[in-house]
């Protein structure tokens, strides 16, 4: 197994990295990103969203740093927070709803580390989409359930029927 490079944190966040990565306890976790699919739900959902800010009172945003804990920030593919803009460059405040899309790549070991930093953080409602299946999981604090009638359900109101959100 290799040896991971320990990197401040000061160095971390002084750096653009692209695509921009996790920071977990001093060591960079790339996240996989750029494959058609997973951009492409990324897009629709953003878009799905975005145009409904006003309604759901929310503030959307995709690949935003969240400080999870003092020594983890994690970049969701989209996060969605309640109110305007957040004025913070890192966000420090939980979201409502943190929404990851899955590559072919991903392992559950290290999506669920990824949610339980989430939920341990204070989000509410974090969403698991898979662009291939066109399938989408809720997870909260008490419980994760699949989304049977394809509606995906977070606090503020917000309901995203995903096949009409992913829809071409």
């Amino acid at each position: 197994m290799p040896a991971h490079t320990q990197i401040p944190l000061d160095e971390y966040l002084g750096t653009d990295y692209s695509p921009d990565c996790d920071y977990i306890d001093g060591v960079l976790e790339e996240r996989n990103v750029g494959e058609n699919d997973h951009s492409f739900a990324q897009k629709q959902l953003l878009l799905y969203l975005s145009a409904r800010e006003r309604q759901w009172d929310v503030y959307v945003v995709q690949e935003q740093r969240i400080q999870v804990s003092p020594s983890r920030y994690r970049v969701p593919d989209l996060c969605v927070m309640p109110g305007g803009r957040p004025s913070e460059q890192v966000f420090s405040t939980p979201p409502v709803l943190c929404i990851e899309i899955l590559s072919p790549e991903d392992r559950i070991a290290r999506i669920q580390e990824r949610i339980d930093d989430y939920l341990r953080f204070g989000v509410p409602t974090v969403w698991l989409i898979d662009p291939a299946s066109k399938r989408g999981w809720i997870y909260t604090a008490d419980s994760i359930a699949e989304a049977r009638d394809g509606v995906l359900r977070a606090g503020a109101g917000i309901a995203v029927p995903l096949a009409e959100a992913l829809a071409c």
